[in-house]
């Protein structure tokens, strides 16, 4: 029987021998997922990256791993200019489609504006809030 082991702090190479293992079961079962990065960034004036987003494209999706808009520039649109460009980005990689998940009521409803709908939701996720997540057909 294998040892099992508990730990709070893997070494990357621990990490990769996983995440290794998944990848080449994934591409056994479905094919390879063309995994790439994707950012939108925010710089001020003196080019310093003060928010954006940061996500990648995988088997035909966006997943938008974060957005954040700094609070001087909130309620401006530019977290649907963001998600626009990055859907744009998607798409001409042959994206089908997007999906992004969140706790802030704030983003939830500027996601439900770009035309984002929930598709799962997590109650108390956590404490005293919902975790919806959202898609976007592209």
């Amino acid at each position: 029987m294998p040892a099992f082991e508990l730990t709070a702090s893997p070494s990357p190479e621990e990490l990769a021998a996983i995440t290794d293992a998944l990848s080449a079961f994934n591409t056994g079962d479905v094919g390879p997922s063309d995994r790439r990065p994707l950012a939108v960034l925010i710089r001020d004036t003196d080019g310093k990256v003060t928010g954006g987003l940061s996500g990648f494209t995988a088997w035909g999706w966006l997943f938008t791993q974060m957005l954040y808009i700094p609070e001087t520039l909130r309620g401006t649109g530019l977290a649907g200019k963001i998600l626009a460009k990055a859907e744009e980005e998607a798409k001409a990689r042959g994206c089908r489609g997007a999906w992004i998940d969140t706790f802030s009521p704030q983003a939830l409803r500027a996601y439900l504006r770009q035309g984002y709908e929930v598709f799962g939701e997590l109650e108390d996720f956590p404490d005293g809030r919902t975790r919806s997540f959202l898609r976007k057909n592209l």
